[in-house]
């Protein structure tokens, strides 16, 4: 029930009314405290007594009046009235005693209600701060719980928690502006983009972290993706060699990466190393939270730039194996390639192509300038393969990874160029030695194994099988040609292991090797011999000879072995080594020269001969220079020229033997010898005898006896009865058709002036008509 509301009285007459009329004690009590509660405020206690005082003399008047009329009741009432009197005497007298003590009460209760009310406002106060404080705890509980989270690292529950404070406690203060809270929640406010300032830079400060270790493990990560690769080229190879169909499909080929699924392999999550991205999601997430992508992409690629450019040594070592090497920084550069690309899947909206293939392309024009900077203090071409091999295995690895390629596969051209100038300089140097140091002499083989060897390197076919020959035998060629044929493999093989493993030019290969091969056999090899030609040793000439034939032979079959070896990529058709012609062409130089020497031995031995053209005897055996002669051409052809194909030999002894001829019948057609008697006839006749008995003894003597016609015809010229067959035109085509028509009437005018007697002269005169006579005729084509 609502409390009673208390009355202010000011006309005391309305309330003794109701104090009268009540009708019971607690109702007189309650209609009479509040009055003299009024009463004891207002003090205006007397006006009561007065109020009540008129009351009670106007009731005595109408008591006295009705008392008139009604006397006994009047009395009655009169009693009733004393009593009534004496009553409110007593009444009064306990009013007043109770109106003291109300009001002594009253003060008391004034104070007590001054205090009450105090304490009232002050617990009000209490409550409103106690209630503001509760507020302000929440928001100061809520700071620090996202301060908390911060330091705790969970960086998007730190921000959702500023957040939720803003909509559930500032925002809704701040608009309603409540009191201190107002200014407190202001100030947070106000605090909060320090907080979220806060928050950015410790998750920048934590990526920049990540960044730090990915930059750090960017070799290892690297390394591990060439020993990857390298596991998959060892089982392409198996592959191949299992199914010779798969060598026309290489690594990253879509062949090759459908046999290799079965080999799972995550370079970023392996046993050796894992790389976690949760950081970097982290940090996109709460700048995406704060909209601040714009800005993190830029600061994220400034520093990926920046990481790239401490990436980047200022030289490489191209010898070595240490940090500086070209393989270290090839293996950094695709482990910081590797996470841009894995960055770039995962977070598309974080990493474009472009930014990812810009700093792509930035590394390798980089590498690609640093190792051309180093190729010029490399001189072995063995550096240059394994150059070749670090940067082949980092193509086919980012190649792996979807980069463009296209620029590392032009600089392994480069690099081709320069690993086949080192290789031709090398090889240059080897046949220049090989050749300058062979002893030009048939090579000597002791043991069978020796011989297989030889034979094994060289390009060479024995007419006997291995079973039938003896050893120690003896090669035709010299040690240089099995020694030559070893360096000429060794360069075809090296060439060729370039293209292994990965070089897109296998054309380029096909070309080089073929003029680099030409250059080195003609310029090399058979120049040098050529060279060497000049001496004057036979024995050296004729090994010359028969080496320039095997190297012949050798160039015909590279010729085969370079089409089987070209790529499907080169053109077809026939190949052909200019050094084959070259060969070919200096053997016929070669066999000029043996022909020069053979020649001008004879010729030696021929202006040694002393003919006595008109001595008194005749000699009873041949001359000493034929002798010697004959004695050389024996010699030479089964020693010298033993070596020599059968052909060359015949064809060795047939210009031998006509030189001979010739230089022989030039001795009595000399000037110097005016005339000639019978005797000196027979002993020309004796040499020649000899000579031809020396032809007819040797295998193909029927052959060579054509050379000698000529001399023996005119040899039985000379010894004939009539020489006047030789002037008869048929007679002389029958029995001296090999003399020549001038040399003949010549050495039979030189013959006849030795005729004595007394017809000599008349004789000497009819050998000049006849000669005049047939002088003419062979002149004007006539018959004598």
């Amino acid at each position: 029930m609502a409390p009673r509301r208390v009355q202010t009285y000011d006309d005391y007459g309305t309330a003794v009314q109701q104090i009268i009329v009540s009708t019971s004690d607690t109702d007189f009590l309650d209609q009479l405290i509040p009055v003299l509660k009024d009463a004891s405020y207002t003090n205006r206690s007397n006006i009561l007594t007065q109020n009540l005082t008129q009351y009670a003399e106007a009731r005595e008047s109408d008591i006295e009046r009705i008392g008139l009329t009604k006397h006994e009741e009047f009395l009655s009432s009169v009693n009733q009235l004393q009593d009534v009197r004496q009553g409110t005497v007593t009444l009064t007298t306990e009013i007043l005693k109770l109106n003291q003590s109300i009001q002594e009460s009253t003060e008391k209760l004034a104070e007590q209600k001054q205090a009450l009310v105090s304490t009232r406002a002050v617990r009000e106060n209490i409550s409103d701060v106690s209630d503001a404080l509760k507020e302000s705890l929440k928001i100061l509980h809520a700071v620090n719980n996202a301060h908390e989270l911060i330091r705790k690292k969970q960086y998007y529950a730190a921000l959702k928690s500023l957040e939720d404070m803003q909509n559930e406690f500032l925002i809704p203060m701040i608009q309603n502006k409540y009191g201190t809270q107002y200014k407190l929640a202001d100030m947070i406010q106000k605090s909060i983009p320090a907080s979220q300032k806060s928050i950015s830079e410790a998750v920048m400060n934590d990526l920049n972290t990540w960044l730090f270790r990915i930059r750090e493990t960017s070799q290892f990560l690297g390394e591990v993706a060439f020993y990857h690769t390298e596991m998959r080229r060892s089982r392409q190879r198996e592959r191949i060699e299992a199914d010779d169909f798969l060598s026309h499909f290489k690594l990253n080929s879509a062949i090759e990466l459908v046999f290799d699924e079965s080999e799972e392999f995550d370079v970023l999550d392996n046993e050796e190393l894992q790389v976690d991205f949760t950081p970097l999601f982290e940090a996109l997430h709460i700048h995406d939270a704060l909209g601040q992508n714009d800005r993190f992409r830029n600061d994220y690629a400034a520093t990926r730039r920046r990481q790239k450019e401490l990436l980047i040594p200022g030289s490489v070592s191209l010898t070595s194996d240490d940090e500086s090497s070209l393989s270290s920084l090839l293996e950094g550069i695709a482990g910081f390639a590797i996470i841009e690309k894995a960055t770039m899947r995962r977070v598309p909206q974080l990493r474009t192509a472009i930014d990812v293939e810009e700093l792509w392309d930035s590394m390798c024009s980089a590498a690609i300038s640093l190792t051309t900077k180093a190729l010029g203090e490399v001189g072995n071409a063995e550096i240059l393969l394994k150059i070749k091999g670090v940067i082949a295995l980092f193509v086919q690895t980012m190649a792996g990874w979807g980069y463009s390629v296209s620029r590392l596969d032009e600089f392994l051209v480069e690099l081709f160029d320069k690993y086949a100038d080192l290789l031709k300089r090398r090889f240059s140097d080897d046949f220049q030695e090989i050749v300058s140091t062979d002893d030009y002499m048939p090579m000597a083989i002791n043991s069978v194994e020796e011989y297989e060897k030889v034979v094994n390197v060289s390009w060479f076919t024995q007419d006997k099988d291995i079973s039938e020959l003896t050893f120690p035998c003896v090669l035709p060629f010299s040690q240089m040609y099995p020694l030559c044929c070893i360096d000429i493999r060794n360069f075809l093989n090296q060439f060729y292991f370039f293209s292994d493993d990965h070089f897109q030019h296998p054309t380029k290969i096909d070309e080089t090797l073929r003029k680099s091969l030409d250059e080195l056999l003609t310029e090399k090899v058979c120049q040098s011999l050529v060279e060497r030609l000049s001496t004057q040793y036979l024995g050296q000439i004729v090994q010359i000879l028969i080496n320039l034939e095997h190297f012949e032979t050798a160039c015909q079959e590279l010729e085969q072995l370079l089409i089987r070896a070209r790529s499907s990529a080169s053109a077809g058709g026939p190949l052909k080594l200019a050094a084959t012609e070259q060969f070919r062409d200096n053997k016929k130089t070669a066999e000029k020269r043996i022909f020069e020497l053979v020649n001008s031995k004879i010729d030696d031995l021929v202006e040694t001969a002393e003919y006595d053209w008109t001595g008194i005897t005749t000699p009873t055996e041949p001359s000493n220079y034929m002798q010697t002669l004959t004695r050389y051409l024996s010699n030479i052809m089964n020693s010298t020229l033993l070596g020599l194909p059968r052909e060359i030999k015949e064809l060795i002894y047939f210009d031998a033997l006509s030189h001979a001829s010739d230089k022989i019948l030039a001795l009595p057609l000399s000037n110097d010898v005016k005339k000639i008697n019978p005797n000196g006839v027979a002993a020309l006749a004796l040499d020649v005898s000899h000579l031809t008995d020396f032809v007819d003894g040797l295998e193909n003597g029927f052959m060579l006896r054509s050379n000698l016609d000529e001399l023996e015809q005119t040899i039985q010229l000379l010894q004939s009865e009539n020489t006047d067959e030789f002037f008869d035109i048929s007679t002389r085509n029958k029995k001296y058709s090999r003399v020549h028509a001038m040399n003949g009437p010549v050495l039979l005018e030189k013959l006849t002036s030795q005729i004595t007697g007394p017809s000599a002269s008349q004789q000497a005169a009819q050998a000049a008509q006849r000669f005049a006579n047939f002088s003419s005729n062979l002149r004007f084509g006539g018959k004598s």
